[in-house]
This record gives structure tokens, C-alpha cells and sequence, in this order.
């Protein structure tokens, strides 16, 4: 069997994506290390968590797949006790109105980043046990929908609606390719579609947000602050942006300015030119990844290495059309980019799994001439 070879075009953009996000994260974020005394307090975090995510990223490439796939449920139970720990008083850590945060202390864990990693090992074992017998509604999508159905709700409730969507968008596209009726599918896009605009307009909160992404003046200095800020800082950015380090936005104007909408930071510092480097960076890794999918034979990798691409495709999509007023806010961060602990750890241990199954095929082969 032909070895395969190291994508060294794929680890650019990742490396590359993870090295502009530290200089964007570094930028960005003295002002509001200056409220807790430290100015490179966030900076020295982000490099503690990246650290743990590269430790992670090394340990997915030395896991064994095949014992990847014989603990999907267990790792599926571990990850919904953990996003159900929230909801223990005293447990859960609320933010900005949102329970989304276990408190450990010096850190804080969200389970629903783990969450996402779970689902796609769970569907890809599920639907690559299944194979054709997807196509039977009863016994072989109807179970899957109800695991679908159980975990969205559960963060919902936290309240995450962006989450919840990006999780169901993630799992229809798996559905997909593993071969779900057009009639089913439809069913789905549209039910999923009818869920969104009723939870929108029955919470006060995700109200406030959609009234806010159809006309943000209307209430500038409330619900429509943040986007107004972000497509400001946007906007300076001009072509070649201010230069690295003179943003203006970030100095208390634009809220998460190092979080959800580093993008518009980056757009201001490093003007339209920069953000589409950035866009060209997440295009590379997206074809690739993909290209990594379709050359799987092993139909429980190829279901796998789709999921994980499909989800980092969403959220960056889902991210940068929030920042340029395409979408109303939806609290997801941009991977390799946005700080954050819990999501960068993850993030770089799916893509250690990712790297890890282009190169499967040769580690079987090795085990068969043993």
C-alpha cells in the first residue's frame, strides 16, 4: 500500500492561523488586562492554554483510531455529564447571562466545546455502523435525530443558541454524506429552520439580538453597541489597516474585543488585505481537510475528518459574518484565532485527529506486515 505523505501545505495554515491569532490576542487584549492589574495577563494565558492545546494536538496524533471508535459513547456520556454538571448550583459559572463555564479555580472549563468534538465522534461511529440503513427513517435516522435533538436542547438551555445551531448544521452535514433521503434531509432544514425563528422570538435575550442585527441603530447604545463598534473598527481598517497595535476599537469601545470579534480588531489593525490572508489561510486548511476526508477508505475516518472540517468551517464562517453584520451574535469564537482556553485545547486536538487519520492508511499497513 502507497505511504502517505505529510500535508505540509494543511500544517501551514493551521500553524500560520495560530501565530497570526497570538499576535491579534497579544494586541488586542492590554486594555483589558489592565482591569485585573496585568497587561500581558491575557496574552500569558492564551500561551498556557495554546501550550496544552499543542500537548493535546501531539497526543491525538499518537491516538489510536480504532480505540477512538470503540469509545465514542463513552466520551459522548462524558462530555453530556460534564454539559449537565452547568446546571448544579455553584458548579456552573454564569457570564454575561449565560451559564456556559465550569469553575475549577484558576480556570474555568465549557463543556460545549467538548460537546461539538463529541457529536462528531458519536455520528461518525453511529452512521458508519449504520451505512445504508440510514435511509430506513425508523429504526436507523430517528434514534440518531432524537441524540440530536437531546444534546441541542440541553444548550440551549444554558442559554447557547449559536452552539445549538452550529452542532445542528455539523450532524445534517454528516447525515449527508452518509447518505440520508433528500426527503428526510428537507424535512430537517426546514424543522430546524422553524425551531430557530420561534426560540428567536419567545426569548426577550435572542430577540434583543435579531432586532439589534436588522437595524443596530435603532438602539446604538444598547443592544446594537457591539455590532455598530465592530463595524467601525472594521470599516478604519481601510485597505491596509492602522498597523498592527493601533486599534482604537479595542480601548473599551468594542466588547470581546479579543474573544467573538478579534476579526473586527484584525480588520482594523490589519485592514482588508490582512483579513483576507486570514480568509485565504482558513480556505487552505478547509480544502485540505476536506481533500483528507474524501481519501479515506475507512468510511468511520472519512465521517470523522468531514465532521471536524465541517465544524471549524462553520464557526469561522458563522464568526466572520457575525463581526461584518451578516449574522446576528451568536457568542462563537474564531478558531486558531480567538482566545479562549477550553476551545483552543480542543480545536488543536481535533486537528491533531485530523492530521492523525491522514495518515492512517500507512499505520494500518505497518500493523499488517507485523
Amino acid at each position: 500500500m502507497r505511504q502517505p505523505k505529510t500535508d505540509y501545505i494543511f500544517l501551514f495554515s493551521i500553524f500560520a492561523l495560530i501565530t497570526i491569532g497570538t499576535i491579534m490576542v497579544f494586541s488586542a487584549s492590554p486594555t483589558m488586562g489592565l482591569k485585573v492589574g496585568d497587561t500581558y495577563f491575557f496574552i500569558k494565558r492564551h500561551l498556557f492554554y495554546l501550550l496544552l492545546g499543542l500537548c493535546g494536538l501531539y497526543f491525538a496524533l499518537r491516538c489510536d483510531l480504532e480505540l477512538l471508535r470503540k469509545w465514542a459513547f463513552a466520551i459522548y456520556a462524558f462530555s453530556m455529564i460534564l454539559l449537565l454538571l452547568l446546571f448544579v448550583p455553584g458548579v456552573g459559572r454564569q457570564v454575561l447571562g449565560a451559564t456556559r463555564w465550569i469553575n475549577l479555580g484558576l480556570i474555568s472549563f465549557q463543556p460545549s466545546e467538548l460537546i461539538k468534538f463529541s457529536m462528531i465522534v458519536i455520528l461518525a461511529r453511529l452512521l458508519s455502523d449504520l451505512g445504508e440503513g440510514i435511509v430506513d427513517f425508523l429504526h436507523g435516522l430517528l434514534p440518531i435525530l432524537v441524540l440530536i435533538g437531546l444534546t441541542a436542547i440541553i444548550v440551549i438551555l444554558q442559554p447557547d443558541l449559536g452552539t445549538a445551531i452550529a452542532i445542528v448544521l455539523i450532524s445534517v452535514i454528516l447525515l449527508f454524506v452518509a447518505g440520508i433521503r433528500l426527503a428526510h434531509l428537507g424535512f430537517l432544514l426546514g424543522s430546524g429552520l422553524l425551531a430557530v425563528i420561534a426560540l428567536s422570538l419567545t426569548s426577550p435575550y435572542r430577540l434583543r439580538r435579531l432586532t439589534a442585527f436588522l437595524d443596530p441603530w435603532k438602539d446604538p447604545q444598547g443592544s446594537g453597541f457591539q455590532i455598530i463598534q465592530s463595524l467601525l473598527a472594521v470599516g478604519s481598517g481601510g485597505w491596509h489597516g492602522l498597523g498592527l497595535g493601533a486599534s482604537r476599537q479595542k480601548y473599551f469601545y468594542l466588547p470581546q474585543q479579543f474573544t467573538d470579534f478579534i476579526f473586527a480588531i484584525l480588520g482594523e489593525e490589519l485592514g482588508f488585505i490582512g483579513g483576507v490572508v486570514v480568509i485565504i489561510l482558513f480556505i487552505i486548511f478547509i480544502v485540505r481537510g476536506l481533500k483528507i476526508a474524501l481519501s479515506q477508505h475507512n468510511h468511520f475516518c472519512s465521517l470523522l475528518a468531514t465532521g471536524i472540517v465541517s465544524w471549524l468551517a462553520l464557526q469561522t464562517l458563522m464568526n466572520i459574518m457575525v463581526v461584518i453584520g451578516l449574522l446576528p451574535t451568536t457568542g462563537i469564537p474564531l478558531p486558531f484565532i480567538s482566545y479562549g482556553g477550553t476551545s483552543t485545547i480542543v480545536n488543536l486536538f481535533a486537528v491533531g485527529i485530523l492530521i492523525n487519520i491522514s495518515l492512517w492508511p500507512g499505520k494500518e499497513s505497518k500493523a499488517k506486515a507485523k
